[in-house]
């Protein structure tokens, strides 16, 4: 098994995804620090393939795939194995409870050709080649096929885990005697033991169950298959009687068959030919349709008069003219007569308001000339008060000083400001110009509120107008559509008439739809009548076609009663000429069943001397009688065949039985599994010498004395050294020779074709000198250098990791592990 490239997702320190590509890495090496993850790709592969990890202890313990936190971890595994190319997947969930279960697993052979870098554009699992297995269950058995190792052996031949590595070379030999029986499987020879052991149980337990058997076939001897012999031939001489006098009975019983058939014809003629009368009523219908026939008549004639009448008072009606035109010309004469009134009334108040009008603004023209007269009153003040300030400067001057202002003259301040002179000229023109003012307001006040009310007296007389030509325009609509009009009285009288004309045509109008009612009820009567006498006439010709066979007479069409009439004499006839013919058929009859019934006898006779009951069936019942003879016979004679087979069978199970006892007896003795294991260890010793040989470059060779592993030494004239005294680097080359010889044995002992291609050692080397570790290093590079399979390291020491060619370095964050390829 070669690896080619490892996805993972989810899977313990890789909660990212993470893809390692081993497709040209013969010679690789995982390095990085301690914890990072290097050993959880080795899991990886391993539970790719087998569903669990050897640091989980042998326990399928699924939780421990799970990235923290992480609800679904995804492995998959491209490989080459015995030159096809397989792709491994493994998918586990965590679900709402917490349970962690294996939610896909699969195997599928890959096409040839198949490049594996496709499987980053997103492949559908159909997409990846044939599916040889499809469900956890199905994988074991298929991983095996294709790796051709179990899960022991792979972890023991291609994936080495760690501080497991020097246990073999450096073990007790009981300790590695139990090793070797693990390892290479030799606890299956105490399966072989155990298995024997039952299956000579499972042989003694078959012979008895022959033996039980045999027992059950003592009645097949010599004098019972006479016997059966015998009955064969009776039964046979018993066929061929009844077969000899059943188409005797058979002739018999068809005369009596026939003979009655013609009875029960004769019989059924009869029950038809009486049963033929007319029904009650049938003279009653004819008299029926034909009254109904006539009110239908009478309710049609009385419909027509009652139109007449509704279509003479529809005339009169229209003569009259339109009843709603008559209504609105009587209405515009109402209507003109009120509108008389309110012109005249509009008239005195178009009058009224147009005095009131006049007086309003001849008033505001009174007030105009007042305010006019005061205006100039207020111009002549004002012309005195400058008069008189001029001819008194002082006085004028001192009218707009206070007590402390400074005077505007000499610019000093004055104390006191002394009174006007009462007599002064100013004085009075003030007092005048004040008078002269406020009548000049009071003017204007009286101005403003008389043109307010002559402007509101001009709406009113404007509106009272308006109202009045509209008054008068109405009037002159109605004067036009009244000239050509009827007086008011005469159009009175045409209404009262309207209105009478108008209840008689609803009178008229509900005779007719009674009348009308009327004729549809008679036409239902005269249908139904009619059905009726179609259903009589249905009725008679179905009797009539019953009785075609017969020849009946032909029926008049116009007269039902006629015709009932005409077919009951006829049928009566017909069965009175049927009943002088029943009484010697009935005779033939008993005849037939008699001659039927001797025969019958004779057959029961002869069933009777065989010592079988009577059958309904001769020739059945002989043909079984024959068939249960022959099938006793044959019965008989393959059980005798069954008891000499299992006669044979009883000496081979006795056969089986005493192997397997003697196997499980041989297999009980300790020394197979002593012999097995010294075999097993020669064969590894000398495997292993020839590849510490080549590894250590022809120095040491490995040789084993009573289960203890020695060294020989060709540097040092062959001398034999205890394994426990070799150096560190010495050790490893000891220990992987012991490591590669245990593979290619357990590839020799497998049952399946297993393909060594690979080998990964998951060894802790940094506790090796500087020396050893170059040792070591240099028997990893001639490990390569075979070429014989991909050799791959898990390491975190520097010098070790440099001289691989190959590295993948893994490193670990906070969240997820990472995997990047360096060297070339």
């Amino acid at each position: 098994m070669r690896p080619m490239r490892l996805d993972l997702a989810g899977f313990t320190v890789f909660r990212d995804e993470t893809t390692i590509d081993f497709t040209d890495a013969d010679f690789f090496a995982l390095v990085g620090p301690t914890g990072s993850g290097k050993s959880t790709v080795l899991d990886a592969i391993c539970f790719a393939l087998y569903g669990t990890v050897p640091r989980w202890g042998g326990t399928r313990g699924l939780g421990n795939a799970l990235a923290p936190s992480a609800t679904e971890a995804r492995v998959r595994l491209v490989f080459e194995s015995a030159g096809a190319r397989y792709v491994a997947t493994r998918v586990v969930r965590r679900d709402g409870r917490g349970n962690v279960k294996t939610a896909n697993a699969g195997l599928q052979l890959m096409p040839d050709g198949f490049d594996v870098t496709k499987l980053d554009t997103g492949l559908s699992p159909e997409d990846l080649g044939e599916v040889v297995a499809g469900t956890p269950g199905e994988m074991d058995e298929a991983v095996l096929a294709a790796v051709g190792l179990p899960y022991e052996q792979f972890t023991s031949c291609v994936v080495l885990p760690q501080g497991q590595f020097a246990d073999f070379l450096h073990a007790r030999p009981a300790t590695r005697q139990q090793i070797l029986v693990n390892l290479l499987g030799l606890g299956v020879y105490e399966q072989v033991q155990q298995r024997a052991t039952g299956r000579a149980a499972q042989a003694e337990a078959k012979l008895e169950a022959v033996d039980q058997l045999l027992a059950g076939l003592a009645d097949t001897d010599d004098a019972t298959l006479e016997r059966a012999t015998e009955q064969v031939e009776r039964m046979t001489e018993l066929a061929t009687a009844v077969t000899a006098a059943v188409p005797e009975l058979e002739t018999a019983r068809a005369t009596a068959r026939e003979v009655t058939q013609a009875l029960a014809a004769l019989d059924a003629e009869l029950s038809v030919l009486d049963a033929v009368r007319a029904p009650d009523g049938t003279a009653e219908l004819t008299q029926a349709v034909a009254a109904a026939r006539a009110a239908a008549d009478a309710a049609v004639d009385a419909v027509s008069l009652a139109e007449e009448r509704e279509e003479k008072l529809r005339g009169e009606l229209t003569a009259l003219g339109d009843e709603s035109t008559l209504r609105l010309q009587l209405r515009s004469y109402a209507d003109r007569e009120q509108l008389a009134g309110q012109a005249e009334a509009l008239r005195a108040a178009v009058q009224a308001a147009g005095a009131e009008h006049d007086a309003a603004v001849a008033a505001l023209a009174q007030a105009t000339a007042a305010a006019e007269r005061a205006e100039a009153e207020l111009a002549a003040a004002f012309q005195a008060h400058e008069e008189a300030k001029t001819a008194d400067q002082a006085a004028a001057l001192r009218a707009h000083l206070s007590d402390g202002d400074a005077c505007p003259v000499c610019e000093q301040v004055v104390a006191r400001v002394p009174a006007v002179p009462a007599g002064s000229a100013v004085a009075r023109a003030v007092a005048a110009g004040k008078s002269a003012r406020a009548a000049s307001e009071a003017a204007k006040r009286l101005v403003a509120e008389r043109d307010a009310a002559a402007r509101d007296l001009d709406r009113v007389l404007v509106r009272t107008r308006a109202e009045h030509d509209g008054v008068q325009a109405r009037l002159s609509g109605l004067d036009e559509l009244l000239a050509d009009a009827a007086s008011a009285q005469t159009l009175r009288e045409r209404l009262d008439e309207h209105t009478r004309l108008r209840a008689a045509l609803d009178e008229a109008a509900t005779a007719v739809r009674a009348g009308r009612d009327a004729a549809r009820r008679a036409r239902g009567t005269v249908d139904a009548a009619q059905d009726r006498l179609r259903t009589a006439w249905r009725h008679f010709d179905g009797t009539r076609d019953g009785l075609a066979r017969f020849g009946p007479p032909a029926a008049d069409r116009d007269d039902l009663a006629a015709a009932w009439a005409t077919l009951a004499k006829w049928a009566q006839e017909q069965a009175r000429q049927r009943r002088s013919q029943r009484d010697g058929l009935a005779a033939s009859v008993a005849d037939a069943e008699a001659a039927t019934r001797a025969v019958a006898a004779r057959i029961d006779g002869i069933f009777a001397d065989a010592g079988l009951p009577a059958p309904d069936d001769p020739v059945r019942a002989a043909t079984v009688a024959v068939e249960r003879a022959e099938a006793e016979l044959r019965r008989l004679v393959e059980r005798r065949e069954q008891a000499a087979e299992l006669r044979e069978q009883r000496a081979e199970h006795e056969r089986q039985a005493q192997v397997a006892r003697a196997l499980a007896g041989h297999l009980r003795a300790n020394n197979f599994e002593r012999w097995l294991l010294a075999e097993a260890l020669d064969l590894l010793v000398d495997g292993a010498s020839g590849i510490l040989r080549e590894l250590s470059g022809g120095q040491y060779d490995l040789i084993h004395d009573k289960g203890e592993f020695f060294v020989v030494d060709h540097h040092d004239a062959g001398l034999r050294r205890g394994v426990r005294t070799l150096s560190g680097g010495e050790t490893f080359q000891a220990s992987l020779a012991l490591a590669l010889a245990l593979s290619e044995q357990l590839a020799g002992l497998s049952t399946t074709a297993a393909s060594l291609e690979s080998i990964v050692l998951d060894e802790g080397f940094g506790t090796l000198d500087a020396a050893t570790l170059d040792t070591v290093a240099a028997t990893l590079e001639n490990l390569a250098a075979r070429g014989d399979r991909m050799v791959g390291v898990v390491t975190h020491v520097p010098a070790l990791a440099e001289r691989i060619p190959v590295r993948f370095e893994v490193r670990k964050d906070a969240r997820s592990a990472r995997v990047e390829r360096t060297g070339r």
